[in-house]
């Protein structure tokens, strides 16, 4: 009986855990405008942005989460690599040239997001 109260409690947890790491996240958020305001706490929020190929879009981000690896915001593809303070806003200017998925994340690369640019 202990066997099987354990295995169906591994099968449980196994199955949360794959939910949270891997079940569905929210949809992306659309640009409407020219500026994408992005919260900085726990992750991000937004942690999926869509925009346009050629439309210049300015990534407004506020850290209100005091965690040191969410200090630094990295855009790999673009080069770019920004020191958050916490309460204060950081805005960045992005111009995507083509088509495609870039990935975002934080300094240690433990929180991720992504802008869709099509």
């Amino acid at each position: 009986m202990d066997k099987i109260i354990v295995s169906v409690t591994g099968i449980g947890l196994t199955g949360f855990i794959w939910w949270f790491f891997f079940g569905k996240k929210e949809d992306a958020i659309v640009a409407t405008s020219d500026t994408v305001d992005v919260v900085v706490e726990g992750g991000y929020k937004p942690e999926n942005i869509k925009i346009k190929k050629g439309q210049k879009t300015t990534l407004s981000l506020l850290r209100k989460d005091p965690n040191s690896c969410l200090e630094e915001f990295i855009l790999p593809d673009f080069k770019i690599k920004k020191y958050l303070p916490l309460n204060q806003r950081v805005e960045i200017e992005i111009t995507p040239k083509q088509s495609g998925e870039f990935g975002f994340h934080c300094g240690m690369n433990m929180y991720h997001g992504k802008i869709v640019v099509d």
